[in-house]
């Protein structure tokens, strides 16, 4: 799933080798941390967190077909 997040993220930003996304997957969680450029934050979180809001939904459901759920957290590097 980070590689796919990761794809995700970088085609929408201006400083693509600035994103990171790490991942940690526990039992029945996974947490996804994004990592991306101060100057991204915008485009990343979106205009009333649209963006971050639609990338929270497709991981979810990804998550769910795992019968996992997941916990995505956006960060400024």
């Amino acid at each position: 799933m980070r590689e796919f997040v990761e794809s995700i993220i970088k085609q929408i930003v201006d400083a693509p080798n600035e994103v990171e996304v790490q991942e940690v997957k526990a039992e029945r969680v996974i947490l996804l941390e994004i990592r991306v450029a101060k100057k991204d934050m915008g485009k990343v979180i979106g205009k009333g967190g649209r963006v971050a809001n639609a990338l929270r939904t497709i991981v979810g459901a990804a998550a769910a077909k795992q019968k996992k759920r997941v916990m995505v957290e956006i960060l400024e590097d």
